[in-house]
């Protein structure tokens, strides 16, 4: 337990005496989740100032299975603040992974319990209290924020890296200091090397003979090095075996050195543990497959005099030449220098054509080999890299409770067809991917004195580009223009969208946006066939993000409103998504609701309100999480109410631990028309689109595509289901047709290629969308592609599933109860313009049910109590 002192306390507050029932230690005994439990150490105890106001926390009132009532010292007082949470309440999904009725992790709305004040003339005063309004959970989902209470601990600035001490942002990510000059740098002593002519001599003394200036002479050595002492040699490898028992130390000391390792006359650049690829079995295995990390063999980069020698933590000095010449065994052992340069160019199968991919080449040891224009040590975090590079993390262990375990990584590279890299002699592996209809290649490949040239043909196997079918990513940071259509390219991603936004004083990409220019389109001097947009993400912490694709003119700003984590500091609510999304449609754009559903909020009022075009399936660089049944089940509420909404895939790629269309969209166009990125965007207005982690597949019910509205007379009928799967990435397991949020069918089918057709009577209003299920051998089951649906209306069947519209609803009152509650103001004309939007929405759905005879149980209304 901790006590909390976020600053300064106001007089305007005093803290009230208050006798619990048990103490923090132990609420262990009275029932607690396990999560809770492991997070008990770090509650806030003691005397505590959070938000300006003083609390005293000694032993805790838990409420379980019966009233708990406690005397206060007498008080007369306006407000009565209170510092409450609760325990984790499970979604509870059905076996299939989905959750019905669907109010989230956070229990939206949950009646959680009720404070009745009590008064000394004997009158009572009950106040509910609902989960994500007055109360949340000790730990809840990204997005899903309470809208009428805050954290304990109120945001404060942070100093950007060039403000704190040591090191820069910037510069850190050289990851090198030259200490011979800078700010820091208070006094320099320069060494030279003299080489006697005559070594046999003796030297009996030096003068020092003044000719201009003064000069301060600190210090003579003298040795017998065999050539320039001060020269190294240039960056060799060599592996180092821990003992038995020993763990590697990655964080440098003081001195900027490796504490198990070091070197004399030399400088350690890196030390990694090493990867183990399965590569006796190398072209067999899959694309991007996550190699194992040792637990005690270390890769050591460095460069060093080749008199030099390593100086290990148990004492052991190791000459440098004793490693290099394998001659006898130590606990180094010297990896075969990559001193042969070799083009390496990768062309079409039977037609020559240089085509950009995704490149990794690794050695015997495991070492990665980059092109001499790469990083050889990739960069994966949150805005700190911006070269063209992919690491593939283990992202089932990189959220993990022990972070002192290491992440297994498996680095690569973008090349546009061709490109230098300097090779060892021997065995190299090879792996070459690009998108989904390519099969990915992994060679070994023998490397003599001879090779100066490497070529790989790559060979499509899956013609659903030929069909009219093209690729998007709906969600990227950060890249400039041309490195995402680098990337976008050698992913297969036809569309790249590039976002520019805010977080908090950060604003990035702005420059890129010039409101009109398609980047590799035909106009801007491209083939066409790989295209680069800007738009925008603009963003509100609680009420949700929204992505503004490919609108004309002036950038729609602010981008940001409402204060931390998205806004600056001190800025209020002056607009709604609704509005952000209708001003971009007003400017000829796409609107897409990124990493539905959260934050889970206003998107409610804007898909009610009809100006959401598409929800975005979002991978967040994880190759095997597949499509979250969690973004499902929310998406299909809306479709359960006839809100036909697209389906797209976008992988929110902020660094280079996630690859450009991870997830992506596929969106039909019809191959008579041309592909530009308008065409793109009419194709996803009308929903004829799949997300997929690899799968493809098409779909048709009585031969209309996704995204059409069928009409039927009130008898319903039969109606014939056609579809096609097929994969050269992620083998597939299950085909299943989803009806109304329900699997109505469900197909074993081979890993990669199956066609099929289902008759399937309809009695009433539905939706229809197929479902891939897939997996590589060695990971679960995941969904790895899903359609957008085809609605069947059905005369005199509304679409309309009352308990999914009450959910709705609830979460266009959880954001008015937000607005006019804790969210920052802006002036009172805006704030009753976007009351009056929210409000006309929840009308909207509200008049549905009424007129379909039910009820729910309250409407907000303009004249919300205020709070000053």
């Amino acid at each position: 337990m901790s006590s909390v002192q976020d600053g300064p306390s106001s007089s305007l507050f005093t803290h009230v005496t208050l006798e619990g029932n048990v103490p923090l230690s132990g609420l262990p005994d009275v029932g607690i989740s396990n999560e809770m439990t492991l997070a008990l150490e770090h509650a806030p105890s003691g005397t505590c100032i959070g938000w300006g106001i003083t609390f005293a926390i000694g032993d805790v009132i838990a409420i379980i299975d019966q009233a708990v009532a406690v005397e206060l010292s007498p008080t007369t007082t306006r407000w009565l603040v209170f510092m409450h949470t609760s325990d984790l309440r499970p979604a509870n999904p059905d076996p299939s992974g989905f959750i019905a009725p669907m109010r989230g992790e956070g229990q939206l709305a949950e009646h959680a319990a009720d404070y009745v004040i009590l008064y000394a003339d004997g009158t009572e005063e009950c106040v509910q209290i609902r989960r994500r309004h007055q109360i949340g959970a000790f730990q809840r989902r990204w997005g899903e924020n309470c809208f009428e209470a805050v954290a304990h601990h109120k945001p404060y600035p942070l100093r950007t890296p060039n403000e704190q001490l040591s090191p820069d942002w910037g510069r850190a990510q050289t990851r090198v200091i030259q200490p011979d000059s800078g700010p820091d740098v208070k006094w320099v002593n320069w060494l030279w090397a003299w080489e006697n002519p005559y070594p046999d001599k003796i030297i009996l003394g030096v003068r020092f003979e003044p000719v201009s200036g003064l000069v301060i002479v600190s210090a003579i050595s003298a040795g017998d090095a065999s050539s320039l002492p001060l020269r190294w040699e240039t960056r060799r490898k060599a592996c180092l075996s821990l003992p038995q028992g020993e763990t590697f130390l990655p964080d440098l000391n003081e001195n900027g050195l490796l504490q198990q390792i070091q070197l004399d006359m030399g400088q350690v650049i890196s030390g990694t543990l090493r990867p183990i690829y399965p590569d006796d079995t190398w072209s067999e295995t899959y694309n991007n497959q996550i190699p194992e990390t040792s637990k005690n063999e270390v890769l050591i980069e460095y460069t060093a005099h080749p008199d030099a020698c390593f100086h290990l933590a148990d004492g052991q000095v190791i000459p440098l030449s004793q490693v290099e010449s394998e001659k006898k065994a130590v606990p180094l052992q010297f990896v075969a220098p990559a001193t042969q340069r070799v083009k390496l160019r990768v062309v079409e199968r039977g037609g020559g054509k240089r085509v950009p991919v995704k490149l990794h080449v690794h050695g015997e040891r495991g070492e990665y080999l980059a092109p001499v224009d790469r990083h050889r040590i990739l960069n994966p975090a949150w805005f700190e890299d911006y070269s063209v590079d992919f690491m593939h993390l283990d992202h089932t262990r990189l959220w993990a409770d022990d972070s002192s375990e290491p992440v297994d990584a498996h680095p690569c590279t973008y090349i546009p067809g061709e490109t230098t890299i300097n090779l060892p002699l021997g065995r190299v592996f090879i792996e070459i991917s690009k998108g989904f209809e390519i099969r990915s290649v992994r060679e070994v490949l023998e490397v003599t004195s001879d090779t100066r040239e490497i070529v790989i043909e790559i060979e499509k196997l899956l013609p659903w580009r030929e069909k009219g079918w093209v690729t998007a990513d709906t969600h990227v940071h950060f890249l400039s223009p041309m490195s995402a259509l680098l990337e976008g390219s050698a992913e297969g991603v036809n569309v790249v969208n590039l976002l520019a936004s805010q977080w908090g004083e950060l604003v990035t990409n702005v420059g890129d946006f010039d409101g009109h220019t398609t980047w590799g389109s035909k106009e801007a001097g491209g083939d066409g066939e790989y295209l680069v947009r800007v738009g925008t993400e603009n963003r509100q912490h609680v009420l949700g993000h929204i992505s503004l694709l490919g609108y004309r003119g002036e950038i729609i700003a602010p981008m940001t409103t409402g204060g931390p984590s998205e806004s600056a500091l001190g800025d209020p609510i002056e607009v709604l998504l609704t509005e952000w999304a209708r001003r971009c449609k007003e400017q000829g754009g796409l609107v897409v609701l990124p990493h539905f559903p959260n934050p889970r909020a206003e998107q409610a009022a804007s898909i009610v309100s009809g100006e959401v075009d598409a929800l975005e399936m979002t991978s967040w660089g994880n190759l095997y999480g597949g499509i979250d049944p969690y973004s499902l089940s929310d998406w299909y509420r809306y479709l359960n109410c006839g809100y036909l909404v697209a389906a797209v895939g976008g992988t929110d790629k902020m660094s280079a631990s996630t690859a450009v269309g991870t997830v992506r969209t596929y969106a039909h166009i019809d191959p008579s028309d041309p592909f530009t990125y308008q065409t793109w965007m009419e194709a996803v207005r009308r929903a004829e689109t799949f997300v997929t982690y690899g799968p493809l597949l098409e779909f048709a019910i009585d031969g209309h595509p996704m995204g059409s509205r069928i009409e039927m007379s009130g008898n319903g009928g039969t109606v014939d289901v056609a579809w096609q799967v097929a994969s050269v990435t992620i083998p597939m397991s299950r085909v299943e047709l989803i009806v109304n949020g329900e699997i109505r069918e469900s197909l074993a089918v081979p890993p990669g290629e199956k066609s099929g057709h289902w008759s399937v009577k309809v009695e009433e209003s539905s939706w229809l969308a197929l479902l891939v299920r897939g997996h590589y051998a060695d990971k679960p089951e995941i969904i790895a592609a899903h359609s957008s649906p085809v609605m069947i209306n059905i005369e005199g069947s509304p679409m309309l599933a009352a308990a999914d519209a009450v959910t709705i609803l609830e979460q266009i009152e959880g954001v008015l109860a937000y607005m006019d509650t804790i969210g920052t103001r802006a002036d009172d004309v805006a704030h009753k313009r976007m009351q009056l939007i929210l409000t006309s929405a929840h009308r909207t759905l509200h008049n549905r049910m009424h007129q379909l005879g039910y009820y729910h149980g309250h409407t907000p209304v303009l004249n919300h109590s205020e709070h000053n």
